[in-house]
């Protein structure tokens, strides 16, 4: 841990249990919740990372039709 983070668990530690638990709900908020501009630079860093795969051929593709295929059979 760095010491920025050392320092809010130790003075977090002081806290009543309840101000612990809505501090603890409050961060688990924010990171379910992230800024769109966040969501945004994830999404663009998976859809790299997809990218890198598929052009490094360690990916299985499957052709569109199969996919449409399948997608259909399984809502019949």
């Amino acid at each position: 841990m760095t010491n920025q983070i050392d320092a809010l668990v130790s003075a977090s530690m002081s806290l009543s249990l309840e101000e612990r638990a809505e501090l603890a709900e409050r961060l688990l908020l924010s990171i379910d919740n992230p800024p769109e501009s966040e969501m945004e630079r994830l999404w663009l860093d998976e859809a790299e990372r997809r990218l890198n795969i598929f052009r490094s051929g360690n990916s299985k593709t499957i052709p569109a039709e199969d996919v449409f295929r399948q997608a259909i059979s399984d809502l019949s």
